[in-house]
């Protein structure tokens, strides 16, 4: 499964059959038993209950032959079932997890190696620096203004072309300069890059990367300057401190020699990075830290010091869509107060810092900070919010329409493995209600966010029907004779017999209703709200209304 998907793997198949994903091969068996005696076709002689067991007992049977047998399942739990499909020929030398994922990948490299020569991937900044102060005494509001672009291309398996170039105005004056950098990549360890830089500063290079372990990359280079004849040698070691942390050493040595040390860690809700630099003519220190508030906005500080610089930047982001992300920082330093807007876009960016003044007045240095801040919230309180959700439902409408054969067809196959779970659920559920057990009365799942707004209006209780599925029946099936039910963490619901995922592309939930008597006469209600892939064990005197 690749990265970008929210969540972990579907694990479709062990919610099938209602399994852990480290169940043991045993039970595996068990569970599979257990399945084959409720779906085989040969316990109903109606002939449309007879093909809806085949039907099912034929997932069943297919979820057993790929999870009892050992390669199978060790590709399954990688890739799911794009893994299984994917052409990859199963024998005994693929006999370890990290041989079949290396394989894996090799046949998706190949698969969209097409793709990767047929595209270019562009990046680029804009920077244009503004002055209030200039623009009041009539000398204009642009201070200076800088472009860069890159493109780069993959002209084969193993070489990489890149080619960029860079513009600079402030006042009267101004610079360029072309670069083109051409990568090999030796082995699957190392590689080379040749660079040449023609314009103000032109320079010819070259330099070599390799992984010396798992957790360490070395990179050497030597470049000479063509206006003077100078040499610059650099070295730098990356070493991954953790799964979250890297450090990384510096060493330049030429006309301007430098060592620095830095760190960075990224976690998903925050993340920090810092760097102290000592050269021969300066030194700096620079540390910055992002905390993510939810999956669209993030807050960060940010402070450098040094014998050029001494500022403390705050700000925050937020995200516009899958490629856009826009920033708000404020500066205040020895060089004056800053405001910098950024807009992100793919590999596209828009840095505009807005200098307003040169004096570190506390006035109006509070008035920079809080007037922008403000501005801000009542803005999101009473314009972007209100859009956002009306663009969020637009999009969810859309959704339905665009799903909504798929879903019926779902909703079809859910309703059929649940006729052939009545009859067995009403058996346990009167069981339990004769010894004071576990009933469960009510159980939908789907829609997380019409889950939480199911109260707030009609129109959300009108919309109910169809961003939901009714699951008490499987649910009371699910039900152990010790009056207990689990449903295994990690594992999407979606994919248990007799649901259906009613809303694809939304979060969705589970939420259950189940009475549990604690004496002969007396039942207790309770309710839960799980996450689609969180871990429900019920009854839990938390639960209890």
């Amino acid at each position: 499964m690749n990265e970008e998907q929210e969540g972990p793997p579907n694990r479709e198949l062990y919610a099938l059959l209602h399994l852990s994903p480290e169940a043991s091969d045993e039970e595996i068996r068990k569970a599979y038993r257990q399945w084959a005696q409720v779906y085989h076709p040969d316990k109903y002689q109606a002939p449309h209950m007879k093909d809806i067991a085949t039907e099912n007992f034929q997932r069943i049977c297919e979820a057993y032959e790929i999870l009892s047998d050992e390669n199978k399942r060790q590709i399954y739990d990688i890739y799911g079932m794009e893994g299984l499909t994917s052409g990859l020929e199963l024998g005994p030398k693929l006999s370890k997890a990290e041989e079949i994922k290396e394989q894996l990948e090799k046949l998706r490299q190949r698969k969209e190696q097409e793709k990767i020569f047929a595209h270019f991937r562009p990046s680029g900044t804009i920077l244009a620096n503004m002055s209030l102060p200039d623009f009041l005494r009539g000398d204009g509001i642009m201070r200076g203004m800088a472009m860069t672009s890159e493109v780069q291309s993959q002209i084969s398996k193993l070489n990489t072309l890149a080619i960029a170039g860079n513009l600079e105005v402030k006042g009267n004056s101004g610079g360029g300069a072309a670069t083109i950098v051409f990568r090999h990549q030796i082995s699957s360890v190392s590689s080379i890059e040749l660079v040449a830089t023609a314009g103000l500063h032109s320079v010819i290079g070259v330099q070599t990367s390799r992984h010396t372990s798992l957790n360490s990359t070395a990179t050497m280079g030597i470049a000479m300057s063509l206006r003077d004849g100078s040499l610059n040698l650099s070295n730098s070691w990356t070493r991954q401190l953790s799964e979250t942390a890297t450090g990384v050493i510096q060493l330049a040595l030429g006309p301007e020699s430098s060592i620095s040390v830095g760190w960075q860690r990224k976690e998903k809700k925050n993340s920090a990075a810092g760097e102290v630099k000592f050269g021969t003519g300066s030194f700096g220190a620079s540390a910055n830290y992002t905390h993510h508030f939810s999956s669209k906005s993030h807050g960060r500080i940010a402070g450098r010091v040094g014998s050029t610089a001494l500022e403390i930047e705050v700000g925050g982001g937020r995200k516009l869509s899958k490629f856009s992300t826009v920033r708000m920082m404020y500066l205040i330093g020895i060089q004056g107060i800053y405001w910098r807007f950024e807009l992100h876009r793919g590999g596209q960016k828009l840095i505009v810092p807005i200098l307003l003044t040169r004096y570190l007045s506390p006035a109006f240095a509070t008035g920079a900070l809080v007037i922008p801040s403000s501005m801000y919230f009542l803005l999101k309180k009473f314009i972007f919010k209100p859009y956002y959700l009306k663009r969020e439902k637009q999009k969810a409408l859309q959704n339905m329409e665009k799903t909504s054969a798929q879903v019926k067809e779902a909703r079809a196959a859910a309703e059929k493995a649940q006729k052939l779970l009545q009859n067995v659920a009403n058996r346990k559920k009167e069981r339990q209600i004769e010894r004071d057990g576990l009933v469960i009365t009510r159980a939908v799942y789907g829609n997380g966010k019409a889950l939480k707004k199911r109260d707030e209006s009609a129109e959300a209780n009108c919309e109910w029907d169809s961003q939901f599925i009714d699951v008490t029946v499987p649910l009371n099936f699910l039900v152990s004779d010790s009056g207990q039910l689990k449903l295994h963490e990690g594992v999407k619901k979606s994919g248990i017999m007799g649901f259906c995922d009613p809303c694809p592309g939304e979060p969705t939930q589970l939420y259950v209703e189940y009475t549990y008597g604690g004496g002969r006469y007396e039942v207790i209600g309770h309710q839960v709200v799980v996450d689609d892939y969180g871990e429900l064990l019920i009854p839990q005197e938390g639960h209890r209304i």
